[in-house]
């Protein structure tokens, strides 16, 4: 097929033992820790979920050396798991939910945080403070048939080989299926489609020249450097 101009690259994260991982669309849950509910002033209880999106192409492998971003003095960094999706459906039962997951890997949700503190102070989209260039990074997918279903396990962030942030994927205040379900409800969930899960307590700010180092228990670690 001819277009009219060049198409775009299709985004892909490199699979643990496999081919790449076709990228589609990036939800991302906010506040789905308690505690860092507590930490941004905002009350835990368990409310709907709710999602912002990032594009596919703010994707960045681990060990690039990320840009600090334009337009921002507040640069924070967000630790999180991130599920890839196989398989697609609507309205999908809690249930039946993790039967969609293809693997699971560790991103980071960068934030330009003072873009988003003034446009929840002014009632606005979050959309450019979450969804700029190579705002994503993201290790290799771990496929299921070696991760398993991760519902439990430490969560770290170390910046400059210090720990800043620190959780448990059993904290999570609405679980992988809960939240594969809820977003089935909203959108048609197709293959390729990531879901950022949220993030633990710790966010904090980065500099130039600080080296990022994320875990989870059980999946490929990530690393970056700001540039």
């Amino acid at each position: 097929m001819s277009f009219a101009i060049p198409a775009p690259a299709q985004i892909t994260i490199p699979v643990v033992g496999g081919d790449p991982f076709p990228v589609r669309r990036i939800y991302c849950v906010g506040r789905n820790y308690a505690a860092h509910a507590r930490e941004m002033g905002h009350d835990p209880d368990r409310e709907p979920p709710f999602f912002f999106m990032k594009p596919a192409d703010a994707i960045v492998p681990t060990g690039s050396v990320v840009p600090y971003p334009a337009a921002t003095a507040d640069y924070h960094h967000e630790i999180e798991m991130v599920v890839a999706l196989g398989k697609g459906g609507r309205d999908v039962p809690v249930d039946k939910a993790l039967d969609l997951v293809f693997g699971y890997g560790v991103g980071l949700d960068m934030t330009r945080r003072d873009i988003q503190a003034q446009a929840k102070k002014m009632g606005r989209p979050w959309d450019m403070a979450k969804g700029f260039d190579q705002s994503a990074p993201c290790a290799p997918i771990l496929p299921v048939s070696q991760s398993g279903h991760p519902d439990k396990g430490a969560v770290w962030l170390k910046v400059n080989g210090e720990i800043r942030q620190q959780g448990d994927l059993g904290d999570l205040i609405w679980s992988v299926a809960e939240t594969i379900s809820y977003l089935s409800g909203l959108v048609e969930l197709f293959p390729g489609d990531l879901i950022y899960t949220g993030t633990p307590e710790g966010v904090g700010a980065v500099v130039k020249g600080d080296k990022l180092e994320g875990h989870v228990d059980g999946l490929q670690d990530i690393s970056i450097t700001i540039g």
